[in-house]
């Protein structure tokens, strides 16, 4: 049972950056993402109107905060130096970076971005202006594949979020409110999870619990980000699930299309055709091939059976400390890996250690249907991380 992220990774980490970095010839490494310096650092904040800067040099790591969080950052092992400004605009962040970089001999740095990015209301002076800068895109690609100790993570959280997901189908009821059930799922579901693993569980929540599970309802459903609406529950409902945990940043995707009594032949027809789409691109999976045909055979399918028309997105993403990563399983990623200068041709091809929610959706104009399970690329195919029942029947709530 992995809950957290082992000191091993972060070392990994640090030194393929800092190899990177040498064949640049750049002095440093800077990072203004947020999920970067937390992959690299184990750092996690919420990226705002203040900037954080992470610089990585040969020997030593340092990072500018604004003042609240240094308490939170000046305890971590992987970071040598901790420099503060006051807050935005009051401060000046940018310069006490530049500050930090001369500090370490830096003149000449490989970044993420040429100053910090521009989120709520934040406006700021360009890094180029203190430094000689070269943009890099290496903790992103970094990502893509995952480590065994991240896949264990994404398990861990496809175990909670399983529960979480199984609470909202034992508390789904006619004459419910689905904010209430969601809230009473995911509730439930935090409780075993920090019961189970005490001292093991890596706080990452900020006012909620670290397992969750809701739902959209009725017409909703027939928009993909549809909202949880304000009516109670009515028999007949369709439903559009989604359960995750959140395992030291980490997560995985569950969903499902679920029936609150028994579906009617049209629903029924619709939601069997889903469930073979997600078939069709499960069976597709596996090392080494095309990103782009595992949609396509989707797109194919979804043609033959005369229902294009109601396919609103592609069939999936990659998933990790975002909920959304590339490479996304689209019929154009081998076209835009191959508009992407330098991209290497192989980057357009799963690889061991991906991990993709797949979840082709069908949208009529009066429900939705769709179906999302967290699958891992394995040197021999795949794992399924996510395990609720799919089948039309173990998705049926039954009305008493």
């Amino acid at each position: 049972m992995q809950t957290r992220v082992p000191e091993s990774e972060f070392a990994d980490r640090l030194e393929a950056v800092r190899k990177r970095i040498a064949d640049t010839g750049a002095d440093a490494g800077v990072w203004f993402g947020a999920t970067s310096i937390e992959y690299l650092t184990g750092f996690g904040h919420i990226q705002t109107e203040r900037p954080v800067v992470l610089a990585v040099a040969a020997d030593r790591v340092e990072i500018t905060v604004p003042r609240l969080e240094v308490e939170r950052v000046e305890t971590n092992p992987r970071i040598d130096a901790v420099h503060h400004y006051f807050d935005y605009p009051g401060g000046a962040p940018i310069e006490v970076a530049a500050e930090m970089l001369s500090g370490l001999g830096a003149d000449s740095v490989a970044t993420d971005a040429d100053g910090a990015p521009g989120v709520m209301g934040y406006e700021g002076p360009k890094l180029s202006e203190f430094v000689e800068v070269e943009t890099q895109s290496w903790v992103d690609r970094m990502r893509w594949a995952k480590s065994d100790a991240e896949i264990d993570l994404i398990r861990e959280s496809a175990r909670w979020g399983n529960l979480a997901h199984r609470y909202l189908a034992d508390y789904t009821e006619v004459g419910a409110h689905p904010a209430t059930v969601s809230q009473r799922a995911s509730m439930e579901a935090s409780r075993a999870m920090l019961d189970t693993l005490g001292d093991e569980y890596v706080p990452r929540t900020r006012a909620d619990g670290p397992a969750m599970a809701g739902y959209i309802t009725g017409e909703q459903t027939a928009l993909p980000h549809g909202h949880t609406a304000n009516r109670r529950l009515q028999e007949g409902d369709v439903l559009v699930t989604g359960a995750s945990a959140n395992v030291d940043g980490y997560h995985s995707e569950l969903e499902r299309t679920m029936f609150l009594g028994d579906p009617t032949d049209e629903q029924a027809h619709y939601f069997e055709l889903m469930l073979e789409a997600q078939t069709i691109a499960i069976d597709a999976l596996g090392p080494g091939v095309s990103i782009s045909d595992v949609d396509e055979q989707v797109s194919d399918y979804f043609e033959e059976q005369g229902v294009s028309d109601l396919a609103q997105h592609h069939v999936g993403h990659n998933i990790g400390l975002g909920g959304h990563e590339p490479p996304y399983i689209d019929r154009g990623w081998t076209v835009h890996c191959e508009e992407q200068e330098g991209r290497d041709p192989a980057d357009a091809e799963m690889e061991v250690g991906h991990v993709y929610t797949i979840e082709p959706g069908i949208y009529t104009d009066e429900y939705g249907y769709r179906h999302s399970d967290t699958i891992a690329i394995t040197e021999d195919g795949v794992e399924w991380l996510t395990y609720f029942p799919r089948d039309l029947e173990s998705n049926i709530i039954d009305v008493e």
